[in-house]
């Protein structure tokens, strides 16, 4: 996983002003219950597909399969309303009005229309993949 960790070293969640630091387990393992023991599971798979099977062990490789992966982070992430990123952000937490105006207008209208985190920040931690035309 050394290209997603490269990716991940030049994000706010690596290095930020206020030294706090978002670790890969915060993001992608939730806290407890069957969720955890599920990304534990998973997590053996993917350990897998990079060291035994070389699906993913060279660049090339990985950005072939980098839509797949994500969707399906993108997809887990969704189905639990993006509990892991919740763990840090929520908006009861959040003081809106001193966001950007347009900060506090997405903000506002995703907590009014039940959207979660991932609806709006996809690529907030590793670069998204590439759209292709088609």
């Amino acid at each position: 996983m050394s290209k997603p960790f490269e990716e991940y070293q030049g994000t706010v969640h690596f290095s930020n002003q206020k030294g706090i630091r978002a670790e890969c387990a915060d993001c992608h393992i939730p806290k407890s219950g069957k969720d955890y023991l599920f990304a534990k599971l998973k997590a053996s798979k993917d350990i897998y597909h990079e060291f035994v099977s070389g699906k993913i062990d060279s660049d090339d490789k990985f950005e072939a399969h980098r839509q797949e992966m994500a969707e399906t982070v993108w997809k887990e992430l969704k189905a639990t309303d993006s509990a892991t990123c919740r763990s840090c952000h929520s908006f009861d937490a959040m003081d809106i009005a001193s966001q950007s105006e347009s900060a506090q207008k997405m903000h506002n209208k995703a907590q009014k229309d039940g959207e979660t985190c991932i609806d709006c920040h996809k690529g907030i931690a590793h670069f998204p993949p590439e759209i292709k035309m088609g």
